[in-house]
């Protein structure tokens, strides 16, 4: 079995599990210092890294995990029963709004999009599942924020992005634990002339209804 391992990529996931809760974050030289690589070789590792979407690396040359890691998360674990119980209601939703639907749960200071279906329409919010965004802004960053009470709906107009709306309500387990937030999304032009007669109330049709299904024992982060 030894053989058959490849030192190339071994460095690689060395240095993808430098990260962690605790640390987040990484430049070149705390790189070099966490893994006893030379910064050349770290350098040419993290490029393929960030070629596929496993790191990210800023303006300032600092590094973090990337949103592919996120798009595994669901095929490990309590992945598949969670794409199975949200990605219906998720499908529902785009059909009924023509927007962009989604759910995101939290990860410190930040909100991931663990599953999403993009809307339809020619323009409309495109999202990545995966990705990674701020906590504090937009409707999901609030719910998750616990800045909007159980069974209440949060609209956000351009609050993250200029000309982007959503609404979202969160989604709890029958212990009262907030599992994430369901969201809608789309261009503020027209998503905010149907967002309190079209996608308030679809939300808090469709909100419930996932909190019914949602086994006990499942977590979503």
């Amino acid at each position: 079995m030894a053989q058959r391992r490849v030192e190339a990529v071994e460095r690689a996931l060395t240095l993808l599990e430098a990260f962690s809760q605790e640390r987040r974050e990484f430049s070149l030289t705390e790189l070099a210092n966490a893994s006893g690589f030379y910064k050349s070789t770290i350098l040419r590792l993290m490029a393929s890294l960030e070629h596929f979407g496993y790191v990210t690396r800023d303006e300032r040359g600092i590094y973090r995990v990337g949103p592919a890691v996120s798009r595994l998360a669901p095929l490990a674990g309590d992945g598949p029963q969670l794409e199975n119980l949200v990605r219906p209601i998720l499908e529902s939703l785009r059909d009924a709004s023509e927007e962009t639907a989604s759910f995101y749960v939290r990860d410190g200071d930040h909100r991931i999009c663990r599953l999403r279906e993009n809307g339809r329409l020619e323009v409309r919010h495109h999202l990545e599942e995966g990705v990674r965004l701020p906590l504090g802004r937009g409707a999901a960053g609030r719910v998750l924020n616990y800045e909007t009470p159980r069974g209440q709906v949060a609209v956000s107009s351009g609050e993250r992005q200029a000309g982007l709306s959503a609404a979202a309500i969160g989604i709890y387990n029958g212990e009262g634990e907030l599992m994430g937030a369901l969201a809608l999304s789309g261009p503020s032009e027209r998503f905010n002339l149907a967002a309190k007669d079209r996608h308030v109330p679809l939300l808090s049709q469709y909100g419930p209804r996932l909190e019914r299904q949602w086994p006990r024992a499942l977590r979503a982060s």
